[in-house]
């Protein structure tokens, strides 16, 4: 079924904080040089691409010169309104060199629970794409609190998940620290096994799932797993990989075994490799 990536047309793109930061909390200006021209490519090759992207919280830590996340909602929300207008500065900057316009989408969770709201960002993106422009997606840290549950969507896993839906994509890439899922922690157990093809995410599937021990991100495998089976029942794949090479995206698109493939029985929009 990992042959039907070939002729996915809407992909969805969700980076995570691991991959665009150093371990030191620093952005990585070389990744984020990467994505620009990853994505360019895939977009002048007749993709669409929409780009899910987390990094606000950190690139505003790193600003502020903050070597932990905070724990107070006032100090998240400053330093991701700090960080969101970095991370965009960056993307600009590396975008803008390949001649790819790019657009941002600060989005809460009220776009998925609202009708009007909902059709007015699928319409957003959908012009956006037909313009030859790629949108890149972040949740809207800086409005959306904990104690506002229905506005706030929690991580870019989920964010990325119901993008996807939304806008009908036909595949969702998610790159991380890991190469995907494994029957087991491999950080603990050396003799963990990837788990490279999942027909459907079942109550074992969940269990393998763990939990982020990240400073500055957030989420984990759970989420992911969460991400997949809503996916999974909408009729759409998605992809769990290691985001430390960027070039990675190509592999899965050519239908390659690496990472995780959870499978969706894509409806498969042709795509014109010409």
């Amino acid at each position: 079924m990992r042959t039907e990536l070939k002729y996915a047309k809407k992909i969805v793109i969700k980076i995570g904080t691991s991959s665009l930061t150093y371990s030191n909390g620093n952005i990585n200006l070389r990744k984020i040089e990467q994505i620009a021209k990853v994505l360019t490519d895939l977009k002048n090759r007749g993709r669409e691409v929409i780009l899910v992207s987390s990094g606000s919280v950190g690139a505003g830590m790193n600003r502020l010169g903050l070597k932990e996340r905070p724990s107070n909602l006032k100090n998240k929300q400053a330093i991701a309104a700090v960080g969101q207008a970095i991370l965009m500065q960056y993307y600009e900057k590396f975008f803008k060199e390949y001649n790819q316009t790019i657009a941002q989408l600060l989005l809460t969770k009220d776009v998925v629970l609202d009708d009007i709201k909902r059709t007015n960002v699928v319409n957003t993106i959908t012009r956006l794409l037909d313009m030859g422009v790629i949108p890149i997606a972040n949740e809207n840290d800086s409005v959306a609190t904990d104690e506002i549950k229905m506005f706030k969507i929690g991580d870019n896993d989920t964010l990325s998940s119901m993008v996807t839906t939304i806008i009908e994509a036909d595949a969702l890439l998610m790159l991380s620290d890991i190469d995907g899922l494994y029957d087991s922690c491999p950080s603990k157990n050396s003799s963990a096994s990837l788990i490279p093809y999942v027909n459907e995410v079942d109550e074992n599937i969940h269990l393998m799932a763990g939990s982020t021990n990240s400073n500055i991100g957030t989420g984990g495998m759970v989420t992911k797993i969460k991400a997949a089976e809503k996916l999974q029942k909408k009729g759409i794949s998605m992809v769990i990989a290691n985001g430390e090479d960027l070039d990675i995206i190509y592999d899965i698109l050519e239908g390659k075994e690496v990472g995780t493939f959870f499978n969706g029985k894509l409806k498969g929009a042709k795509y014109d490799t010409a």
